[in-house]
């Protein structure tokens, strides 16, 4: 047999042992013997035995009745290698099932293919040489077994070969197999890992002692977290990183703050004490839910780290992390994507029964949007409150899902603190070498129920005895050490009693010293920026001058020489040159000066959303693409060669990518970062993003964001799924002055609103309806000189003779243009439409200012298009009154209450739109 029909033998050898039988058909002296005693047999009515017919009873020592494959005795020394090889491959493939990663003792059914004797190797062929590249010192059958049990079935199991690469899977494969998957660890590093259970562990049992029944979602039967985070800080800090975020849900949480980010348990326990009401008053959250920033100095210097705050949303935080990196990268050019570095702590359920999990890893490859590569960690609990992994997930192991990466998945057995170090060592070197995401599978239990207060065994009776009869970690660790001698007990016993004696005395610290809110620290960035009331910040003026408006209109529509427009974009950059002389401006043309104008003082512009550089109803056209290369062109880009920008065609993803620019601003208060939905109403999918972080973070967490959600919104018969951006709920949420929420009906509008985001000192989030038919109203335009002049207006006012208006209408979007028309067909002088363009915060100061031209009696009808339970009307109805100011008469015209937002037929919707306008004009 030739070389080349060799080296294509593989475990899944089927192609191979064809192509072998066509070629003894066609000559049977081209095989070996070997295989042509195989084909004689075959061709007589036998059968080509390749393993055995029964399932094996044992890995290591096969029954002496395997004696089904042909001996290997009647084969060369090739046959026997390409046999081993395929164990090899099997191994790699397979070996995790037999690996002991379970604290509690279960292990996975034996995989029969890496049985050697369903190769027919037998105990007497153990001692023949074979070949093993990638591992050293194993020459024989035997040795190379025992190398593979030794990498792949001890206290890790690793799946890697779903990676498509070679290159990377043989990268893995010479760092497991030539170290048997075992770090060699001094004195002092098993000194460390020693010290570090040990401070997890006492942190626990002080807590549970002085704070008894308290809720802290004890990180118990999972202590070996800590020293996993402390090893892949310190091996971060070597590998050049200077910033970690951390993401992480509730268990364990107040542990990793007090022995990994350095919170002071003085702090965590006056969190317990909970002396100070009057401080949290209408805010503030759980203890274990907070957030915490630091210095960690490491041996090659110091790592800033940023624990991020977390809602009970178990899995939500995962793309804030990822954006918070990504703008602290940016903000420092870093584009290799190395000083910063994204770490999610997971549970099992949660990363196997969560969405958002996926739409995460998603992320982590797309240009738009890559960090360098996640390290996740999973505590894996084996149990999600009371539900057991047969019954909440489909898959063996809960990080199946992460095999849609290129990456490798190491499981590993949590009560094996070595294990664990070289899992975490040798994970944090691939994230380095490849700049890929990397999961690590860590097997512990709970010892505690789902919290303090829960009793397990009503629903795990059996696998809360056997966890009872458990040794905690430490004593089982220092067993190992006290064995090797490397350690004494007293020298344990001192670390331990230097641990107690500390949180001895924090804890008598919070109890007795006057509470002083601890200061913010490294938000230097964040000092010049305020949150609070609105009416505490001055307005700004945001218009620019005309020349420089024009000149980046004809740069906006200039394209390099020999570039191949689409004839319908030539039209449409022919029409903005002509904006620049007279014609006036439509509602894109006015974004991208606004955007234009920010980029030309140097802050950064950031759009993602899906379809956003076209723009989902064709009206932007932010790249270009040439109709005959495909090669694509940014005007903005080339106005502003150096500027910050950047516009992305988002993945099918609301949540994920929302939640991701949600993080990006928190990191990048100087820019505006925005986030559109394809259409309004697609904000439903990222509902748990809106409602914990955008809307609530400041008062929960004291973290401001100038975030943007651009929403599509109006009613134009598109049926019910592409009408309403959900304006109620944005209004149901905004308190305090959390929130802006706009709806502006002028091109000049938007710009200034998007000009004031930031320009003005004050953070807050600004939800825009934005619009659809009027990116292109014959009457939804403005000058240049709009733009040019002045600032955004809460309330725009109308032209009509105030002393001739005898009825009021107040509006919003685009319903205006449509009563507009109406009033002129009718030819009604005596009704004025005012149109409210910032919907909150609305002060009476606001609504005096627009309303005093008007004699006090006159009523003021609010119309909406959405139905009387949806929209503003309800919002204002309990906010103003029955009277607005106590002087206008306040009604509302609107759709019937409804459970769906709008009509699927577009008749039906004419019908039902010409009736609300004809009643509006109607008095």
């Amino acid at each position: 047999m030739s070389q080349s029909n060799r080296d294509a033998l593989n475990p899944a050898s089927l192609a191979f042992v064809e192509a072998l039988y066509a070629s003894y058909l066609a000559d049977p002296a081209a095989v070996d013997d070997v295989w042509r005693r195989h084909f004689e047999a075959w061709a007589n009515g036998g059968r080509l035995a390749i393993g055995p017919s029964f399932k094996p009873s044992s890995l290591f020592n096969p029954p002496a009745s395997a004696s089904a494959v042909v001996p290997l005795a009647d084969i060369d020394a090739a046959a026997l290698q390409r046999r081993v090889e395929m164990l090899i491959r099997n191994y790699r493939v397979r070996g995790h099932i037999m690996a002991r990663l379970d604290p509690l003792g279960r292990v996975g059914e034996l995989p029969p293919e890496i049985d050697p004797a369903y190769y027919g190797l037998s105990e007497a062929d153990m001692r023949r040489e074979v070949s093993a590249e990638t591992m050293p010192g194993a020459r024989t059958l035997g040795s190379v077994i025992e190398r593979l049990r030794n990498t792949y079935c001890r206290s890790i199991g690793v799946q890697f070969m779903h990676i498509d690469d070679l290159a990377v899977r043989e990268w893995l494969q010479r760092r497991m197999e030539g170290s048997q998957n075992r770090l060699a660890l001094s004195r002092d590093e098993q000194l460390r890992i020693l010290t570090k259970l040990t401070d997890a562990v006492i942190f626990e049992e002080f807590v549970q002692k002085k704070y008894l029944g308290a809720k802290s979602f004890s990180l118990e039967g999972a202590e070996s977290l800590i020293p996993l985070l402390d090893l892949a800080i310190e091996q971060a800090g070597a590998q050049g990183t200077h910033e970690i975020v951390l993401g992480m849900a509730h268990r364990g949480r107040l542990n990793v703050l007090a022995n990994i980010m350095g919170k002071s348990p003085r702090q965590i326990f006056r969190e317990f004490e909970d002396r100070d009401p009057e401080l949290q008053r209408g805010g503030g959250d759980v203890k274990y839910h907070l957030g915490y920033a630091g210095e960690r100095v490491t041996a090659t210097g110091k790592v800033y780290l940023a624990l991020a705050f977390n809602p009970s949303h178990l899995e939500h935080v995962n793309p804030v992390v990822l954006g918070r990196v990504r703008a602290k990268q940016d903000r420092l050019g870093d584009t290799a994507r190395r000083r910063g570095m994204a770490l999610l702590i997971h549970g099992d359920a949660a990363f196997a029964g969560q969405g958002l999990v996926q739409e995460t890893l998603n992320l982590s490859e797309l240009a738009g949007y890559r960090v360098g590569g996640t390290l996740h960690v999973i505590i894996n609990n084996q149990l999600g409150f009371t539900t057991t992994p047969e019954e909440g997930r489909s898959t063996v192991y809960a990080t199946d899902v992460a095999k849609m990466l290129q990456s490798p998945i190491f499981h590993v057995n949590g009560e094996d603190p070595e294990a664990v170090a070289q899992v975490v060592t040798l994970a944090m070197e691939f994230r380095h070498t490849f700049q890929r995401d990397v999961v690590i599978d860590m097997y512990c239990f709970r010892r505690h129920g789902h919290n303090e207060g829960d009793e397990p065994s009503f629903t795990q009776p059996l696998l809360y005895e056997a966890i009872r009869q458990r040794k905690p970690l430490r004593e089982a660790y220092l067993d190992h050490l006290l064995k090797l001698g490397g350690i004494t007990q007293a020298e344990a016993d001192q670390i331990a009693a230097a641990r107690r004696e500390q949180l001895e005395h924090e804890l008598s610290a919070a109890r007795q010293e006057e509470f002083k809110p601890p200061a913010r620290p490294f938000q230097e960035l964040w000092q010049p920026y305020r949150g609070g009331a609105e009416s505490d910040v001055p307005e700004v003026l945001t218009g620019v001058r005309r020349e420089l408006l024009q000149g980046w209109l004809v740069g906006l529509a200039t394209v390099p020489d020999g570039f191949n427009l689409n004839p319908k974009l030539a039209r449409l950059l022919l029409a903005k040159r002509e904006m620049a002389q007279q014609r006036p401006l439509d509602w894109a043309t006015a974004e991208a000066l606004a955007w234009a104008s920010l980029l030309s003082a140097g802050y950064r512009v950031r759009l993602s959303g899906q379809d956003s550089q076209r723009g989902t109803f064709s009206q932007r056209h932010a790249v270009l693409h040439d109709a005959k290369t495909g090669e694509t062109y940014l005007p903005l880009r080339q106005l502003f060669p150096q500027a910050p920008l950047d516009i992305i065609n988002s993945p099918l993803s609301e949540a994920g990518v929302l939640g991701f620019e949600y993080g990006y601003s928190l990191g990048y208060p100087d820019g505006l970062v925005m986030w559109e939905a394809q259409f309004g109403d697609f904000n439903n999918s990222a509902q748990a993003i809106i409602d914990q972080f955008i809307a609530s973070a400041e008062d929960k967490w004291q973290r401001l964001s100038g975030v943007v959600m651009l929403l599509p919104h109006g009613f134009e018969g598109q049926g019910p799924e592409h009408s309403s951006a959900r304006l109620e709920r944005f209004l149901t949420l905004a308190a305090n002055d959390n929130l802006q929420i706009a709806n502006p009906t002028t091109p000049a509008q938007y710009f200034h609103l998007l000009r004031r985001q930031v320009l003005r000192a004050w953070r807050k989030p600004l939800v825009v309806m934005t619009p659809k038919s009027l990116l292109r109203h014959p009457q939804a335009q403005s000058s240049l000189d709009e733009l040019a002049q002045g600032r955004f207006l809460r309330i725009l006012p109308d032209d009509q003779d105030p002393a001739a208006v005898r009825r009021i209408l107040l509006c919003s979007g685009k319903l205006y243009y449509e009563l507009a028309a109406e009033r002129e067909k009718l030819s009604r002088r005596d009704v004025a439409i005012l149109r409210l363009e910032q919907l909150y915060p609305l002060y009476p100061e606001t609504l005096r200012q627009a309303l005093a031209p008007y004699a006090a009696g006159t009523p003021v009808i609010w119309v909406q298009e959405e139905p009387e339970n949806m929209g503003a009307w309800r919002y204002l109805r309990v906010t103003q009154g029955d009277k607005l100011l106590g002087q206008y008469p306040f009604a509302g015209i609107f759709r019937p209450a409804s459970a769906s937002p709008a009509t699927g037929s577009a008749s039906a919707h004419q019908l039902e739109q010409s009736k609300i306008i004809q009643a509006a004009l109607a008095g």
